[in-house]
């Protein structure tokens, strides 16, 4: 299993195992027999009307025909970057920069599965050939699948201590996501040891930004980013 490096937005580098291309093509199996079943099933209960015209058989069959071909789409941008069979292979897609990929993201890699996968598989080869594992899709659309078998997660990362009595300080907190403090988390402890105090104050801002925290109510950058780790915490920890 190859080592990916992804070099966030902060300049902080971050190793993960890059998704073999032997995982990917599994979960691909395995979302295609999902795929399979969902048809069969839906043609043995439209079997029923075996009265219908022609045309609209056809017409059934497209209208239930869209979930198939939507599939990958659809469940990649609600499970945040993972199918039915990326998640039971305990794989995801991320950007290389980091962060979550976007609707944009997981569009473009869509799109790219009529060359990668429907065009002699040309995407299989690819991935054989990068280091990153990447098909067509992911390098177009700046992503790279990921293995979530490691020791040591995503989540455990971003972990804090609380004590029983803590109070949060930011609700706004919870418009982040676990890649958005992990990354946090990771760039800060940097920051703080290298004592970078500009690119603290450049994750300060970026942070007030995104969660349209308006008011600082710490008087330095660091308490206040430290309170903004802990507070996502208080308020995840029990999701």
């Amino acid at each position: 299993m190859s080592e990916l490096q992804i070099n966030t937005t902060q300049n902080v580098k971050i190793t993960f195992n890059a998704a073999g291309a032997g995982e990917r093509l599994l979960a691909f199996g395995i979302d295609t027999i999902i795929k399979i079943s969902y048809l069969l099933l839906v043609r043995s209960i439209f079997n029923v009307f075996q009265d219908m015209d022609e045309w609209s058989q056809i017409g059934i069959d497209a209208l239930f025909g869209l979930p198939v071909l939507f599939y990958t789409l659809i469940l990649e941008s609600y499970l945040q970057g993972q199918t039915l069979g990326k998640r039971i292979l305990k794989i995801r897609v991320v950007k290389i920069d980091g962060y979550q990929a976007t609707l944009s993201d997981y569009v473009v890699r869509w799109f790219f599965r009529i060359v990668d996968i429907y065009v002699l598989g040309l995407g299989f080869f690819v991935m054989l050939l990068n280091n990153k594992t990447q098909r067509l899709g992911d390098m177009a659309a700046g992503t790279a699948v990921i293995s979530l078998k490691d020791n040591i997660s995503i989540n455990h990362t971003i972990l804090e201590h609380l004590k029983e009595d803590y109070k949060p300080t930011y609700h706004n907190v919870i418009k982040l996501s676990d890649n958005d403090v992990r990354i946090i988390k990771e760039t800060f402890v940097s920051a703080k040891a290298a004592k970078d105090y500009q690119t603290l104050i450049r994750l300060r801002s970026k942070i007030m930004e995104v969660t349209d925290i308006k008011e600082m109510k710490q008087h330095t950058d660091i308490d206040f980013i430290d309170v903004v780790i802990k507070d996502y915490n208080y308020y995840t920890q029990d999701m």
